[in-house]
């Protein structure tokens, strides 16, 4: 993006989250994804997971760690969303994506996934993007698959007992790994 349109009011900024930023940066992601809050907005796993989606350690740890970014989208100055990317040999890993849920809908996503798509395509050379999201959210996939990602039927065992990543309240989850070619933009 180039400095012109960051300045642009309304148009969303992006930088590296910084460890001042972890405390809003677990709100906005809690907000975006448990408890009524989440319910504003389409993302929800209220229905599927209770208790936490991250705490404080969690998210400093992505901040911290070298071979991780965790993207602060910003609009008018505001936390809007923010994203984790990590790399991983010729494939980057995009996840704790969370948009405010009053602001979903809005098309956001759409540009935060692109900006994210073209960081690591631009700064780490990859050739894959690779996500893993819960088997059961067919609208959230259905939204994945229409940004060119590709179902690989792939699935890792959602972790159970560990309260970590929230209380199940059923006992089908596990995740799936979408992928997109990077380099093509096809699935």
């Amino acid at each position: 993006m180039d400095a012109v349109s960051a300045r642009e009011p309304g148009r969303p900024t992006f930088r590296d989250a910084v460890d001042a930023d972890v405390p809003a940066l677990v709100a906005l992601i809690e907000s975006a994804y448990r408890g009524d809050a989440s319910r504003a907005g389409w993302t929800t796993e209220a229905d599927i997971l209770q208790g936490q989606r991250t705490d404080p350690d969690g998210v400093r740890r992505i901040v911290e760690s070298p071979g991780s970014r965790l993207l602060v989208v910003e609009r008018d100055g505001v936390l809007v969303a923010c994203c984790q990317l990590e790399h991983r040999d010729t494939a980057a890993y995009f996840g704790m994506f969370a948009v405010r849920p009053e602001l979903q809908g809005e098309g956001l996503g759409k540009v935060i996934i692109a900006e994210a798509e073209r960081t690591v395509r631009e700064g780490w050379g990859v050739r894959e993007m690779h996500m893993t999201v819960i088997s059961v959210r067919d609208e959230l996939i259905a939204w994945y698959e229409r940004r060119g990602y590709r179902r690989t039927g792939e699935l890792s065992p959602f972790p159970y007992g560990d309260e970590r990543f929230g209380i199940p309240q059923r006992d089908d989850l596990a995740f799936e790994l979408l992928v997109k070619d990077l380099a093509t933009g096809a699935a």
